[in-house]
């Protein structure tokens, strides 16, 4: 990566042997590398086995989680918020694997769409659950930056599954607990 992106500084009419420069090819590299290690992590270290035994099948929610990734259009970051809610049928999962699985898939070329259904579709998969909801708060550079530049644009994207999908006061109840 590191010659491709000496000759991307070419590329743009700058000179990669400036002395601001030099490093630049060796940083934008590592860069890239952390910004798209979820494809080169297993999901099962992720979760890690984190899986746990529960009686009660009371909702759960996660909310404000942080995230950070690239549009796959522009490679131009988006970022912003991610609210996790399931309700265990016996099962649940560590609470910072949550986090972690919204990060798997977020250090990706991405669109918010498809992360928002893989980290739901991942929670249902991994643990078995009578429903869960995602909901995904984030702005994308892709349209402030460039294009139409509307910089107070928030995109909002949500994933319900099982009965946050069927039971519509499930559903209620979690969008009124993340202050949806």
């Amino acid at each position: 990566m590191n010659d491709l992106y000496k000759d991307l500084l070419s590329q743009i009419g700058e000179d990669p042997e400036r002395e601001g420069l030099l490093d630049t090819p060796n940083r934008a590299a590592k860069a890239m590398s952390f910004l798209t290690k979820g494809y080169r992590e297993k999901l099962e270290d992720v979760i890690n086995n984190a899986i746990f035994t529960v009686e009660d099948n009371h909702m759960i929610i996660v909310k404000d989680i942080e995230l950070y990734s690239l549009c796959e259009h522009h490679m131009l970051p988006f970022f912003g918020k991610c609210h996790i809610g399931y309700i265990p049928e016996g099962k649940v999962l560590g609470v910072s694997k949550l986090a972690r699985i919204v990060d798997h898939f977020a250090r990706r070329l991405q669109i918010q769409e498809r992360l928002t259904n893989q980290v739901a579709t991942t929670l249902m998969d991994t643990v078995a659950p009578e429903g869960v909801g995602v909901v995904i708060e984030a702005q994308h550079l892709c349209m402030m930056m460039r294009g139409v530049e509307k910089q107070n644009s928030c995109m909002v994207t949500s994933a319900m599954l099982g009965s946050f999908r069927k039971d519509q006061s499930t559903r209620n109840e979690f969008l009124k607990l993340i202050g949806k």
